[in-house]
Formats: structure tokens, sequence, C-alpha cells
């Protein structure tokens, strides 16, 4: 019985996507391991070339195709989106109510959905359960790992035209072009500081809520990003993967490494508007520019004063507290500040070495 060859629907967890026919040859087919990651990277095939090349859904495409061409017969009035089975419909339905019943335990974030609030677990547990088989990274989230599986299979690259960084998403360039502007969309409500992206709004309103999930169990330091306390826990464990390699001197995260590196090329990307001078990070702009605005937020809980860096009022607090973290390794004698141990190595004839 010859089949006819008609395009695949195949449906995601929210959307469904039209496949067009297209040919499949000999070099693609090492690569279809998979035929429904495969056609959500919109390479497409014919329910003929399916059945060919498909283990996904053992031989049985039609029985695919047919299922996926029923009648929906639930219809939100409120979008018109239909839906085939009541329990998807019913969950669609909370978008509009607000309703949200499944809760984290760890931070407290809800879900209108149990698949939604699953793969939000896996960032507090670590698990990451889809594993690339071409070069073994993995992923918590299955659409993730989806766009992850096209650097393999496409191959494609996108480059940024104002510096250069590519991306193997074309969602990365997208989200790294806003960085180039100055534009600052996302204000948040409480304090009216603004940022380029939603995460960078959402990450910053934790400050305000006092939520910080993520906690390290050898020192219990928190932290606000899961990111955050990754690269903290390299630390703990002394890795320090970032190699210099016109120095190397090497470091515990990859943006440390990237200052570092400004020391050798004299790259300083950050200038001051007011007098032009130019610095290598951008939070020492930032405070440069507050000497000129005559700005001092950081106010001591020991006294009146106030200063326009933490780093100045750690310093003041150690004056008050008599915290001496500077040492000299030849006479003992110790020091608030690094400065002033300098100072001390410098006139002392006993002490000949200067802590870098």
């Amino acid at each position: 019985m010859e089949i006819e060859e008609k395009p695949c629907r195949i449906k995601d967890e929210e959307t469904e996507l039209q496949i067009d026919p297209v040919e499949v040859n000999e070099d693609k087919q090492h690569h279809i391991h998979n035929i429904r990651p495969h056609l959500m990277y919109k390479q497409s095939f014919t329910l003929n070339q399916a059945q060919q090349a498909g283990v996904y859904f053992g031989g049985n495409v039609t029985e695919h195709v047919r299922i996926n061409s029923r009648i929906k017969k639930f219809t939100c009035v409120q979008c018109g989106k239909s839906y085939e089975h009541k329990g998807n419909f019913k969950v669609h339905m909370r978008i509009h109510t607000g309703e949200r019943p499944f809760t984290c335990t760890d931070c407290g974030k809800s879900f209108v959905s149990k698949g939604n609030h699953d793969k939000h677990v896996r960032i507090h547990t670590g698990e990451r359960p889809f594993i690339c088989e071409h070069c073994g990274k993995s992923f918590y989230d299955k659409g993730k790992f989806n766009e992850h599986m096209k650097i393999h299979i496409r191959n494609e690259v996108f480059t940024c035209t104002q510096c250069g960084k590519s991306f193997f998403q074309k969602a990365g360039l997208k989200s790294h072009l806003k960085f180039h502007s100055e534009e600052r969309p996302f204000v948040c409500s409480q304090c009216g500081k603004s940022f380029k992206t939603e995460s960078n709004l959402k990450t910053h309103q934790l400050i305000h809520t006092g939520v910080r999930s993520f906690s390290c169990d050898q020192c219990e330091k928190t932290f606000l990003r899961a990111s955050n306390l990754k690269e903290h826990l390299k630390v703990h464990a002394g890795l320090k993967p970032h190699v210099c390699s016109l120095c190397g001197k090497s470091f515990t995260r990859r943006t440390t490494l990237e200052v570092h590196t400004r020391i050798h090329t004299g790259v300083r990307p950050y200038m001051c508007s007011d007098c032009g001078k130019s610095f290598t990070i951008k939070c020492d702009l930032k405070k440069h520019q507050r000497r000129h605005a005559g700005e001092k937020p950081h106010t001591s809980s020991h006294c009146v004063k106030s200063l326009p860096s933490t780093g100045n009022l750690k310093n003041l607090e150690r004056v008050h507290t008599g915290e001496n973290l500077y040492a000299c390794s030849l006479c003992g004698k110790s020091f608030s500040q690094l400065d002033s141990l300098k100072v001390h190595v410098k006139h002392k004839s006993c002490c000949l070495i200067v802590p870098k």
C-alpha cells in the first residue's frame, strides 16, 4: 500500500509547528536520533521520510499524525486557542485566571502547570537530565537542550557586528545586543532603578524581598542566583579553571579573567563623561562618578560618616572594630588597610616583601 506524502505536524508542550517537507540526504541521516527534536529545529520530513528515519514513534508515524489531526473541542472564549484534551485546556485557562497552584517549597515561586514547576525545581536540585550525546553538556530544561542541539545539527553561528562576539542561538545575540544599547526599559517599581533585560530586573527585585534561595552547604553563604552559587563553590574546591594565556595566572571566574586580561591589553572600556578618565571595570567607573556627583550612599553603622563605595566603608568598619586583615610577613604587625601595610613595608628596613 502506497502512503501519500504529507507534511508532519508535531505538537510540543505549548506550541504546534507546521513542518514543510524537505529532502533528507545521507549526510544528515546520522544526525537523526529522534524525530521530534529534529523537527523542532525546523528541519522537516514528509510522512514517508519520517517513517524511514524515525525511531521516536516506534515506526508508527501514521498513528502519531492521526492523533494530531483530531478535532480540538475545548476552545478558550477569551483568546480563541483550542485544545483536544480537557487537562491542557484547564492549564491554559489558569493564564487568564491567574491561578498558579504549583508552588516551589524552596523559594515560593508558583506555576500554572506541574511540568513548569518540576522544571523549575531542577534549578534548586541541580538535576540536569537532558544530556547532549555529542559534547556531554547537560540541561535542566528540554527546550534549552533542543536549542543546544542546533549547534551540532546546523552548525550556525550568530555574530555581533559591533564587537564580534558570537552566539549559537539567535536569541543569545538578540539579548547581547541590548548591552550595546543605552535603552533600559525594565524599571523597578520599588526603587526606580532600570535594567536592560527583564531577567536582570527580576534578580534585582529579590534584593527588596530578601529572598536568597541558593545556599552554600559549606559556609552557609546565600545567593540570589544558582549561577552565583556554582561559581562560589569553586572557591571551596580550589578550582581556578580560567587561565591567562599571557602570564599564566588562573581565576575561579571567567569574568575575572576577562577583567585581568585588560591589564595586559590596556583596554579600559568604561570612560567618565565628565573628565574622560577610563577604567577597566564598570564598578570603578560608578565609584568615580559618585565623586563628581558628591554621592556618598554608604554610611557606617559605628559613626555618621558616609562614603562613596562599599570598599571604603569596609575599611572604615575595620578601624572601628579593630580588625586587622593585613599582616607584615616579617615583623608580624597588622593593619586594617592594605595601603597602610604597603606604607609600613616601604619605611621599615625589616620588611622586604610587599604582598601582591
